[in-house]
C-alpha cells in the first residue's frame, strides 16, 4: 500500500465514531480520536525511517517488528488491561480505535505486501497477490498493478465522505 493507509484509517475511524461515539461529547474529543485512528493506521510504517536511514534498504521493511501482529496484539492487551484495571472506558475506546487501525494497516499490507502473521512462531510470509517486477523503478510495479485500484477506491471513498461531511458542516453553520 502506498496511498491508502491514512484514508482507510479515516474511513474506519469515522465508522467507529459514528457507531460508538456519543454525539453529545465535545468536538475536541472526536478530533482527538480521529487523529488517533489515522495515526494508528500509519504506525506500522514508522519502520520506514529505519529502513531508509539505518538499514539502508537491506531488508524488506515488512520484516521489522512494527509489521509483526503479535507485537501490536500484546501492546493492545497491556493498554486494554490497564484501562480495565484503572476503570478508564475512554482509554479502552481510544485503544480500540488505534489498534484496530493498526490491524487494518497490516491487513491492507497483506494484499500485495508480505506480512508475517504468525511471527515469531513462523517466518512464513502471507500475501494475497504477487506483484511481478517488470519496471526498473520498483514503485511502478505497484502503481501499475491492477491491485492499486483497491487504493484508488479507498482514497476516493475517503475523499467523498470527507467532502460530504465538510459540506454538511457548512450547511449547518449557515443555518445558525
Amino acid at each position: 500500500m502506498f496511498i491508502a493507509h491514512a484514508p482507510a484509517g479515516y474511513l474506519w475511524t469515522r465508522y467507529l465514531l459514528g457507531r460508538y461515539f456519543d454525539a453529545d461529547r465535545p468536538l475536541a474529543r472526536y478530533r482527538k480520536l480521529m487523529t488517533l485512528g489515522i495515526v494508528g493506521s500509519l504506525l506500522p510504517d514508522l519502520d520506514m525511517f529505519y529502513f531508509y536511514f539505518i538499514d539502508l534498504r537491506q531488508h524488506l521493511h515488512h520484516g521489522y517488528w512494527t509489521h509483526t501482529p503479535l507485537y501490536w496484539l500484546l501492546l493492545f492487551g497491556l493498554i486494554l488491561g490497564a484501562a480495565i484495571i484503572m476503570k478508564k472506558p475512554r482509554l479502552r475506546f481510544a485503544a480500540m480505535v488505534m489498534f484496530s487501525n493498526v490491524f487494518i494497516h497490516l491487513s491492507l499490507d497483506t494484499i500485495v505486501g508480505k506480512v508475517r502473521w504468525l511471527a515469531p512462531f513462523s517466518s512464513r510470509d502471507f500475501v494475497m497477490f504477487d506483484v511481478p517486477a517488470q519496471y526498473a523503478w520498483w514503485v511502478w510495479n505497484f502503481i501499475l498493478h491492477w491491485s492499486f485500484l483497491f487504493e484508488v477506491v479507498i482514497l476516493a471513498g475517503a475523499g467523498v465522505l470527507f467532502a460530504v461531511s465538510m459540506r454538511m458542516k457548512q450547511l449547518s453553520f449557515e443555518k445558525s
